[in-house]
């Protein structure tokens, strides 16, 4: 009995111990180096540029709407075309309003006249007073009849002056330069005085770009607005709704009086020059302030940075393995991003490659592909 377990603990010690020596030799045998390709860190002047979402707005705008009743006769312009100030755009039915200018124009020349014929009575009528050639009471009834006349004047002055102002009420024209839209009317509506809207116009050179920030950067941008712009300055960018950059840079006009006690905000308007007329009240863009941090910055490419649980990680290269550190980012740069902390002037970190790297795995260190730049591009 005793032999035969001894000889299934042999038979067993066979199997185990080749077992055994395989997995020592794989336990020897580390993995192959990962190829990867390093950037080494060097401090650089980097410009970037907070983005801020963003409405286009009017400077002037405003609703035309008749002052008189009466119907659309005659409509001067096109609709969605420029038009300068002064220039014709409706003419509500003016028969009835130049026939009320004609009768005021008469009734005042009319009291005027009696004016006249009143003051001679009086000149003449005062004389014999003075020589006390008539009865006083002729003459008390010529100073009444005179300031009878001179009132007849001023009513029939202020209904002249009424008949004139609706008979220009009668033709709308333009406020000022800009783009009117497509009209509310036809010809023959009806229109109610001060109801009915026609139309709107809208300034649209320059174009006011409207968008808010947190109060603690009231400051940055107080000291902005208080800068005299160089020519050809590229503070203040506008990005358009199909992600192309207008053509033209932008100023500070406004900073609002006071900040939104409920949200912390406070609104800041831009003013874009806007001589090609592509920028159109309402539209949604994105404005791009720079931001030029003082000192030099360290850049990497942004494909380096790991995530792992809302912390960001980069690979240290140093004798052909590699480290993790945790780094602290800043904004984006085009294809780069700043770091903030965790690394340090002639660091080496992988570039490429470290979807397949972990604390201390070995590397072999190739050329990158093609030329890599990181700058950014507007």
């Amino acid at each position: 009995m005793i032999h035969e377990i001894s000889v299934i603990i042999s038979l067993g010690m066979m199997f185990i111990l080749p077992s055994c020596s395989e997995s020592g030799r794989n336990k020897l045998q580390d993995p192959p180096p990962v190829p990867v390709t390093i950037y080494k860190v060097e401090p650089e002047k980097v410009v970037y540029y907070d983005s801020y979402p963003c409405t286009l707005t009017a400077l002037k705008e405003v609703g035309l709407r008749g002052e008189v009743t009466g119907y659309i006769t005659d409509i001067f312009f096109t609709e969605g075309s420029r038009v300068s100030k002064g220039q014709k755009l409706y003419e509500i039915d003016r028969r009835l309003y130049e026939a009320a200018f004609k009768e005021a124009n008469e009734n005042l020349k009319i009291a005027h006249a009696n004016l006249e014929k009143v003051q001679r009575d009086v000149d003449r009528y005062s004389a014999l007073n003075k020589q006390e050639a008539i009865a006083r009471q002729r003459y008390d009834y010529a100073l009444t009849d005179l300031a009878n006349a001179k009132s007849q004047v001023s009513v029939a002055t202020e209904e002249q002056e009424k008949a004139k102002t609706n008979l220009e009420y009668s033709l709308i024209t333009a406020p000022f330069d800009g783009t009117i839209g497509i009209s509310q009317v036809k010809m023959g509506d009806l229109i109610s005085p001060g109801q009915t809207l026609l139309n709107t116009i809208s300034s649209d050179d320059p174009m006011g770009v409207d968008f808010v920030i947190d109060q603690t950067e009231l400051n940055r941008f107080s000291k902005l607005k208080a800068m005299k712009p160089a020519s050809g300055d590229s503070i203040f960018r506008l990005m358009l709704p199909d992600n192309s950059l207008f053509s033209s840079n932008g100023t500070i006009g406004i900073i609002d009086r006071a900040v939104d006690p409920q949200t912390g905000t406070i609104k800041i308007r831009l003013l874009f020059a806007n001589r090609d007329h592509n920028l159109r009240p309402g539209m949604d863009c994105e404005v791009r302030v720079i931001h030029e941090s003082e000192g030099l910055q360290f850049k990497i490419p942004f494909k380096a940075v790991l995530e792992q649980m809302g912390e960001y990680f980069v690979f240290l290269a140093s004798a052909n393995k590699v480290n993790e550190v945790k780094v602290v980012l800043g904004p984006r740069v085009g294809d780069g991003v700043i770091i903030q902390d965790g690394l340090k002037q002639g660091d080496v970190i992988v570039a490429d490659g470290i979807g397949k790297l972990v604390d201390g795995t070995s590397i072999n260190i190739e050329p990158p592909q093609g030329k890599v730049n990181y700058s950014l591009k507007y």
